[in-house]
């Protein structure tokens, strides 16, 4: 299983939110770099970053904290938030991004999406599902659609997509848990997809649960900035 911390950006900065709330922010770090780095000396080899003034602008804010880190790390990053265009998505690989996560753009221009898809690959694109009560959930997290997380992901895996990341936002930020039932069901159903684990996340026990259940990947954030998991207690995941 691939242990992926997240930073998410703010003005620049390493903050966290509590159920994508943008009113519940905190701020852990100023520099996010310094973050990354730090994952980078632990062992870690990947890097979640999500940009949430972008999510909200749509359009890319922070390339150019993409661009630091990317500059002056060995991390591979998956780049999301904002990414509504092609000129976002240029900029988001041009800037450093080895991966881009696309959630509102796979609700809301799907004939783009799927035009990204087969430009740039199946390792290149990630389908961001992000979901309130198996709903999926666009515009950082502000508008819940109709639209149901398992056909929303079936009709990708039609596409070609390979990685999917699926948050549940009841869970994200609050440290109570990841939400193994919707991982088991979304992988019952779908069982060729390297499902990647964001949200609630807490402890080593979660991240045993999580590999057991056969999840590709757990994005880990809160735990981490809260010292509720260690960097050298996720080395044994590595």
């Amino acid at each position: 299983m691939e242990i992926i911390p997240a930073i998410d950006l703010i003005d620049g900065k390493c903050v966290r939110l509590t159920k994508g709330d943008y009113d519940q922010k905190k701020i852990y770090n100023e520099d996010p770099l310094e973050v990354a780095k730090s994952f980078e000396d632990a062992g870690i080899t990947k890097l979640h970053l999500v940009d949430l003034d972008g999510a909200k602008a749509r359009k890319i804010i922070n390339a150019s904290v993409l661009h630091r880190i990317a500059s002056h790390t060995s991390l591979s990053i998956d780049f999301g938030g904002g990414v509504q265009s092609d000129e976002d998505i240029k900029i988001a690989f041009d800037h450093g991004a080895q991966q881009i996560t696309g959630g509102s753009i796979a609700v809301k221009n799907p004939d783009l999406f799927k035009q990204w898809i087969k430009a740039y690959g199946t390792e290149k694109i990630i389908l961001g599902a992000d979901v309130l009560e198996e709903k999926i959930a666009t515009a950082g997290w502000q508008e819940i659609n109709e639209l149901e997380v398992v056909p929303f992901i079936n009709s990708y895996k039609r596409e070609g997509i390979q990685y999917v990341i699926c948050t549940d936002i009841s869970k994200d930020g609050v440290l109570m848990g990841p939400s193994l039932d919707l991982y088991q069901k979304i992988l019952l159903e779908i069982p060729d997809i390297k499902l990647i684990a964001s949200g609630g996340v807490t402890s080593e026990d979660d991240l045993v649960k999580l590999k057991e259940a056969g999840v590709y990947g757990a994005i880990i954030g809160k735990a981490i900035y809260e010292n509720r998991i260690s960097l050298d207690a996720l080395k044994k995941f590595l």
